[in-house]
């Protein structure tokens, strides 16, 4: 299980994500776009992503990709379903998301914000969704990421 993080604005998020993937043994993070790096393009550390993943940015492994969709054709290329996690008309169930035993998913969580561009998710393979019951129309990403990653886990 891999996971793209496209224009992720909170590196506190990020941290937190990192935290949760190392919990459910991705076996990579790509960081796409504004997306903070663990480790800058200076070679500083990232002290907000550092203070949430509490270590888990140096076990799980990443990679800061320039182009999401040059991103996706690699991954499709070696085997990876593209899932992106975001609210649209043709998104499913993420309970009803069925993975085949040796698939290898990636899942997309996009902006915190704004989501994911309509013309990225129209690159994804499958697009999946949390229902929501109350007034509030979406969930903060780190806690989606964590609902949808321990239930593929």
């Amino acid at each position: 299980m891999a996971l793209i993080l496209p224009d992720l604005r909170s590196a506190l998020n990020v941290g937190s994500i990192f935290r949760t993937a190392e919990g459910v043994g991705v076996v990579k993070i790509y960081l796409t776009g504004y997306t903070p790096a663990p480790i800058d393009r200076f070679g500083r550390i990232d002290r907000r992503i550092a203070k949430t993943a509490l270590g888990a940015e140096k076990l799980v492994p990443w990679e800061k990709a320039s182009s999401f969709l040059g991103l996706l054709k690699k991954l499709k290329s070696t085997g990876y379903r593209i899932i992106a996690v975001e609210q649209d008309v043709r998104a499913l169930d993420y309970r009803k998301l069925k993975l085949r035993k040796n698939e290898k998913p990636a899942f997309v969580f996009g902006n915190e914000v704004t989501g994911l561009a309509k013309s990225l998710l129209a690159r994804c393979d499958q697009v999946i969704e949390i229902p929501m019951a109350g007034n509030k129309e979406s969930l903060n990403v780190a806690v989606a990421a964590g609902i949808v990653l321990f239930r593929y886990f």
